[in-house]
């Protein structure tokens, strides 16, 4: 699924998306940077409340190519500067990082009939 398909279904507020054409797979939950260096597979969008330039920084460690934001948390000038840089997609919603989750896999059929 495209990124800007992935938004539109999720009903997120795009705060910068520089490729909404990117192919998204899944999606990972992490608030520990370490954890998602760590764990996190390529093509999958960051949740977390994590809103500074290291995010950034470990997505494009990572591949993931957008970070969303939980609890409609502030993206600070410098994290948009950073993520325009590195071609990261940067995204608020309102809701939790477990409900977030749950939209990503409603979206990509993810858990449906298991």
């Amino acid at each position: 699924m495209t990124l800007n398909a992935l938004i539109v279904a999720c009903g997120w507020e795009p705060a910068l998306v520089p490729d909404p054409e990117v192919e998204v797979s899944g999606a990972y939950v992490s608030d520990l940077l370490s954890d998602v260096m760590a764990h996190c597979p390529d093509g999958a969008v960051l949740i977390t409340v994590q809103n500074h330039t290291n995010s950034v920084a470990v997505c494009t460690l990572v591949g993931a190519p957008a970070i969303v934001l939980v609890h409609n948390r502030e993206i600070p000038e410098e994290m948009q500067a950073a993520a325009s840089r590195e071609g990261v997609a940067l995204l608020r919603t309102t809701d939790d990082q477990f409900h977030a989750a749950l939209r990503v896999g409603k979206a990509l059929g993810i858990g449906v009939g298991e």
